[in-house]
């Protein structure tokens, strides 16, 4: 036999819960929501990648583990390259602050000053401008008288062997010879003499024009070129070999022995290696 069933009561309804009357103008009625989507919705514009649980791995696959790997091995090369990158480049600043403190002490010590040079002398011997011979070959002979001033109170300089010393008119080598080897101890003024002899020189028609030209105007240009190889001397200390490059310009009236010097210009470079 079926049990009977009541109906159930319904819960007594409140006031607030009542729906307002239409005669009741001052309760505004309240837009109904729809209920919250159970998952997100991703905004305009982005999008939503699914992976299947079986291909996210929690230990990265061999491959990977070699790339890895070798990253990590470049990292650290690249990072000891670099280190001893910046120890070199601090012992090299050290360094040269150090050179530059030491070349300041020299300085203030011994105050260094430059030789100076000078042509005294020119006699010329061989060279006859006037002679029907002349446009043949020549066989000139320069005897040069040069000055050399060393200033320094505590330097002195050795002229070593294996100098040269060169005559030359506008591009045309007239004679060559070397310097004798000698020292010159420091506050000193040493006057010495270079015979320089040339053999078979042909000049060009316009250098011989012009070298005639310019004996007329009793203005003949010279160019005396000397190459000494040193060795300077520092209180009881001798550096390396050091090459004296001195290039005079000298101007004499004419190309005889009674030749005088009406003008003269010397340049002096070292070359300290």
């Amino acid at each position: 036999m079926a049990d009977r069933v009541h109906p159930r009561d319904s819960p007594p309804v409140s006031a607030e819960s009542q729906p307002a009357s239409p005669q009741d103008s001052s309760v505004v009625p309240q837009p109904i929501r729809p209920p919250p989507p159970e998952k997100p919705v991703p905004s305009p514009g982005t999008y939503v990648i699914k992976i299947p649980k079986d291909q996210v791995y929690r230990v990265p696959p061999a491959e990977n583990a070699r790339r890895y790997d070798q990253y990590t091995r470049r990292k650290h090369s690249r990072s000891r390259f670099c280190c001893c990158c910046c120890w070199l480049i601090g012992l090299l600043f050290i360094f040269v602050v150090l050179l530059g403190i030491a070349a300041g002490i020299f300085y203030l010590v011994f105050r260094p000053e430059a030789p100076k040079y000078s042509i005294e002398n020119i006699a010329v011997r061989g060279i006859n401008v006037t002679s029907p011979s002349f446009d043949a070959a020549i066989s000139p002979e320069f005897n040069v008288t040069v000055k050399a001033d060393n200033p320094n109170d505590k330097i002195g300089i050795y002229y070593l062997k294996d100098s040269s010393a060169e005559v030359f008119y506008n591009d045309a080598r007239l004679c060559n010879g070397a310097l004798p080897a000698f020292h010159q101890p420091s506050n000193n003024v040493t006057v010495f003499g270079m015979v320089l002899k040339g053999n078979g020189i042909e000049l060009s028609s316009e250098d011989q024009r012009s070298l005639v030209g310019s004996q007329t105007k009793r203005k003949v240009p010279l160019t005396v070129s000397i190459r000494a190889p040193v060795r300077i001397k520092v209180g009881s200390v001798k550096t390396w070999k050091i090459t004296v490059k001195v290039d005079c310009d000298v101007t004499v009236n004419e190309l005889t022995a009674q030749a005088k010097i009406v003008s003269k210009r010397c340049d002096y470079k070292v070359d300290l290696w």
